[in-house]
Parts: structure tokens; sequence; C-alpha cells
């Protein structure tokens, strides 16, 4: 008896253990196409009232959002200044401004939720009814889902892509993953505006 006691136990946990690495397997998958190749990014959007550069990683970020501002794609530049290590070159841009094209915003709190709310805020103040919006390429889905959440104008995504390891996408992707659950569970913004 002990002996098939123990031979259910064994058979469970491999059952158990394969289950696991098939939805680690099909998570990966998943993680893969909505963070390294989204779907939802433009690689050409067409002209939009403002381009709005979101925080973080802006080495890689902001170039996207200048040339896009140099390429008369819209009139003003957006800027999400956040005063953090990895928004260094857009806040020294924001500290230093003398382009008239180029506006800046603190989100509250600074979060992708937060910069949602600002967003949203910025187009309806200034009568923006289509924006571009620059984030990192892992970032899209979830910039994406807060957005719409918040803003009823059309939104047009552009994915910068990130020079990262691959350590650092699988972080990304758990990340991600938490935040995309989050905003379908506690959405950013309760009325679109």
């Amino acid at each position: 008896m002990p002996s098939l006691h123990r031979f259910l136990r064994r058979r469970v946990l491999i059952q158990l253990t394969t289950a696991a690495l098939c939805v680690g397997f099909v998570w990966l998958l998943v993680a893969v196409n909505l963070f390294v190749f989204p779907s939802g990014a433009s690689d050409e959007p067409p002209r939009a009232d403002a381009v709005v550069v979101l925080a973080g990683a802006s080495s890689e970020r902001l170039p996207v959002g200048l040339d896009l501002l140099s390429g008369d794609r819209a009139p003003v530049l957006a800027l999400s200044a956040t005063h953090t290590p990895g928004n260094a070159r857009t806040d020294y841009i924001c500290t230093h401004n003398v382009n008239p094209r180029v506006m800046c915003f603190s989100p509250e709190p600074m979060t992708t939720r937060g910069e949602a709310r600002a967003v949203a805020r910025l187009a309806r103040d200034n009568g923006w009814r289509n924006i571009i919006v620059v984030t990192s390429s892992y970032h899209v889905a979830r910039a994406g889902l807060n957005l719409e959440q918040c803003s009823s104008v059309d939104i047009t995504l552009v994915a910068s892509q990130p020079d990262i390891g691959l350590t650092n996408w699988m972080g990304r992707f758990v990340e991600e993953t938490g935040g995309i659950a989050a905003g379908f569970v506690r959405p950013a913004c309760a009325n679109p505006v």
C-alpha cells in the first residue's frame, strides 16, 4: 500500500510539473509576441496633434520622439518628466528647454497609470484629437491599455527598440504581464476624457 501511495504522489507531481511547464511555455510565447514584437505599434504613424514620449529609457525613446517632431509628424512634442535616472536625457531637455514646440509634464503618480491620466488631461486641455505615443516595445501593450482607459483620442503607438539582454527581457515580461493584468482588474481611469 505505501508503494501505491508513493506511485500516485509521484504521478500527480509529474502531471503538475508538466502542466506548469506547458503554462510557462505558452506564457513565454505570448510574452515574446506582446513585448518584443508588439502588434499594436506603428512603423509609419500618421500626422497627429502631438507626439508624447513616455518616461523611462529616455536614451532609447527620446530620439524616436525627436525624429517624429523633426519629421513634422506633429507640431508639438510632450515629454514626461520624472527626474529619475532612466529619464535623465528627457529631464535635461525639460529643465533646459528653449524649443517652443516642446512641452513637459510630470505625471502623478510616476507610473504608467499616472502618465495615462496626465496625457488624457493634456489632450483635453489642448484640444488634441489624435496623438502619437512613443514607448519601448515591451511597454506598448500596457501603455496602450492604460491610455485607452483614460482618453477617447485616437492613439497611435510607436515602439522604440530596447538594447537589453535576455535576463532583462525576462524581468520585463514579468513586470509587463503584471501591469496588464492590473490594468484589466483595476482600470487606470473609470471614464475616458
